[in-house]
């Protein structure tokens, strides 16, 4: 049995800077991988994400996942199959597996609480995010989503 099997066995405590750090490519946003396949939770995956003013998340889908967002800070504007939903801090999304969304935040910066069954987009992370103090990777489009695709998400 791995470290992380066993820690998911016997459960675990993380503290608000806890988990597995990474800063977003393109917006240098603070991302905090908490459960996942790296700590024994192959069934789901957890974390919060900060985006930066104005940076939002471009409209995708994730083909075999369905994820649902708390959002612990900011406002904006979802958009779920090209309906436009605001939101607000306490607010609750719930994304369906192939359903397309995205998140607009002009005015203020969003903190989010993420949730993702089946794990998938830790990975997407790790593969186009790098940890605090390493210069962030300059991806093309064509690689985001050859990257995108391996996690079964794509981006319109």
């Amino acid at each position: 049995m791995t470290q992380a099997q066993s820690a998911a066995s016997q459960g675990y405590v993380l503290g608000p800077a806890e988990g597995e750090h990474l800063v977003h490519f393109r917006d240098v946003g603070n991302i905090f991988i908490k459960v996942g396949p790296t700590t024994g939770s192959d069934s789901l995956a957890l974390g919060t994400q900060q985006v930066t003013v104005g940076a939002g998340i471009p409209i995708h889908r994730h083909l075999l996942m369905d994820e649902a967002f708390y959002v612990l800070e900011g406002s904006g504007i979802f958009t779920l199959n090209d309906t436009r939903h605001p939101f607000e801090k306490g607010g609750t999304i719930f994304i369906p597996r192939n359903a397309w969304h995205g998140f607009a935040n002009p005015d203020h910066e969003l903190l989010l609480l993420w949730i993702m069954a089946p794990a998938g987009l830790d990975g997407f992370f790790r593969d186009t995010c790098n940890p605090p103090g390493v210069p962030p990777k300059q991806l093309t489009r064509e690689q985001v989503n050859e990257i995108a695709s391996k996690y079964a998400t794509e981006y319109r």
